[in-house]
């Protein structure tokens, strides 16, 4: 019998289902559990990364409980050894510890092997001296362990690509060299999130010690297709009500509002459960490489930041019919390492790769800023429009007159653009059709295109509208800067070819 197979059979004889409808029968595992079990378990070159991501309301905690007695007292126990499930909350991670309390009150046999302490969320297994902690990233109990095993819980809520509380476990786990991790969780909201970077490893599949079992629906699935829910949902009518699903589906049909939140937790997709502006497909379809071919005339947009901020330099200029933009974002070089953990975004990497500019000190300093600004200017022969936001520029003003430009050209060149809803809403307006018409290159700049995944919209009561930095999820600041550069370019340059010019109308 191999590993996988030990493991499957005392979940099925000594684990009874917690909760639901099945409450007290013994466990029976579904057949994706039991194949990511064996993959787990039985892999020839040894597991070190596990993930099982699915949609919600699969039987993921069930699981995780199940697999963590497994190793408190059954055929994984290892002598004197720790393990660890991580969750992202006190409540969360009570929630792990509570269903294995009660698997274990469901069974005499492992009532007599386990001693459970309620006040410290701990499991001990009597017969090899096993030490189980339920932890929580906003806890202060993450170090001192030495955990064999640690699963993580939910995972996906992790926004950005790093998390002090699994870096605490992942570096708490350096004593062995066959220590093992888990995660079983729905899928992050974006690409740029810690669990879809694990993921997006995994599918390359250049480690062998990975194992990857993924349930997602297509990209483009249609909420109402039964094949996307169960692709997304393994236990969908089993332990996952199909009803439930059903009714979601056409929840989410109905109200666009709620689709982004159905997507990413009933389908298991990366989808941002807030409404962006633009969707993540349409900003891809812009992602062409920029070719830097510009002989006519050059539209930027300013962003000033506060005095530690992003601050957002964004030109575009026309070639042949599609708008390239080649951005420009400075931050204080002091505390970058700091902002990249507060926004959860690899300033620091992206600062070594040259997509991210740094200027000395703790402040974003205008002086670099104008230098920046007035070289482009000189590149493009001075045939160039820059909208700026008016309250900054009395700091900026004389930082661009030290850096060549006369009092003359600030005025003909720079032009005041507000971003209430007045200016704004022409500009969106503008920016929109670009991105919808494909007529957009942006070269898949990673600041600009995280502002562009951040970037929401909210509506005044005449139906105007503007970016939201409240309302965002992170730094915008590119797309305000971009939607000020179409705010300032001609309209019949914008505007281009009408889409049913090229295809006519739909007659229904």
């Amino acid at each position: 019998m191999t590993r996988g197979e030990k493991v499957i059979k005392f979940i099925e004889t000594y684990c009874h289902a917690p909760e639901g409808k099945h409450v007290g029968k013994p466990m029976k595992l579904d057949p994706f559990q039991k194949k990511f079990i064996k993959k787990v378990y039985d892999n020839p070159k040894g597991t070190r990364l596990a993930i099982l991501s699915m949609a919600r309301k699969n039987g993921k905690t069930a699981l995780i409980a199940a697999l963590v007695l497994a190793h408190v007292v059954g055929p994984e126990a290892r002598l004197n050894s720790q393990l660890v499930s991580g969750a992202r909350s006190r409540d969360q991670a009570a929630l792990v510890f509570n269903l294995m309390v009660k698997m274990i009150n469901f069974s005499d046999a492992l009532i007599a092997r386990t001693r459970i302490v309620p006040s410290g969320k701990r499991i001990y297994g009597l017969t090899k001296n096993v030490e189980y902690a339920a932890l929580a990233a906003d806890a202060s109990t993450k170090h001192g362990l030495s955990p064999w095993l640690v699963i993580f819980d939910e995972l996906g809520q992790v926004k950005g690509d790093k998390d002090a509380f699994v870096e605490a476990l992942e570096t708490a786990q350096g004593a062995y060299d066959d220590a093992m991790q888990i995660v079983i969780s729905t899928q992050a909201p974006t690409d740029a999130d810690l669990l879809s970077v694990w993921i997006d490893e995994a599918l390359t599949g250049r480690d062998p010690h990975t194992v990857l079992e993924l349930h997602t629906a297509p990209e483009t699935a249609d909420l109402l297709d039964k094949k996307a829910w169960k692709q997304a949902n393994p236990a969908l009518g089993t332990f996952r009500s199909a009803i439930e699903m059903a009714n979601m589906a056409d929840k989410a049909d109905r109200m666009p509002s709620f689709e982004s939140s159905f997507r990413n937790l009933y389908l298991n997709q990366r989808v941002d459960r807030n409404t962006p502006f633009i969707s993540k497909n349409v900003w891809a379809s812009n992602g062409g490489e920029v070719t830097g071919n510009w002989f006519s005339t050059v539209y930027a947009g300013l962003d000033l930041s506060s005095a530690h901020d992003l601050t957002a330099f964004v030109p575009m200029c026309n070639v042949d019919g599609v708008w390239e933009v080649q951005p420009t974002f400075w931050l204080p070089e002091s505390g970058l390492q700091e902002k990249s953990r507060s926004d959860k975004v690899p300033y620091d990497r992206w600062a070594e790769t040259g997509f991210l500019q740094t200027t000395p000190g703790k402040a974003v300093e205008y002086e670099y800023v104008a230098h920046k600004i007035y070289a482009e200017f000189q590149k493009y022969n001075f045939d160039i429009k820059v909208a700026f936001d008016r309250w900054g520029m009395k700091y900026l003003k004389p930082w661009l007159l030290k850096a060549g430009f006369t009092e003359d050209q600030v005025e003909e060149h720079f032009v005041e653009f507000g971003q209430g809803y007045q200016s704004m809403s022409p500009a969106l307006r503008g920016l929109e059709s670009a991105l919808l018409n494909a007529s957009i290159r942006h070269g898949n700049h990673p600041v600009l295109s995280v502002c562009a995944r951040n970037a929401v919209v909210t509506s005044d009561p005449a139906g105007g509208r503007k970016l939201d930095k409240a309302k965002a999820a992170g730094r915008i600041d590119g797309m305000v800067a971009l939607a000020m550069a179409f705010g300032i370019a001609p309209l019949d340059e914008i505007d281009g070819p009408s889409v049913y010019e090229e295809r006519g109308l739909l007659i229904f």
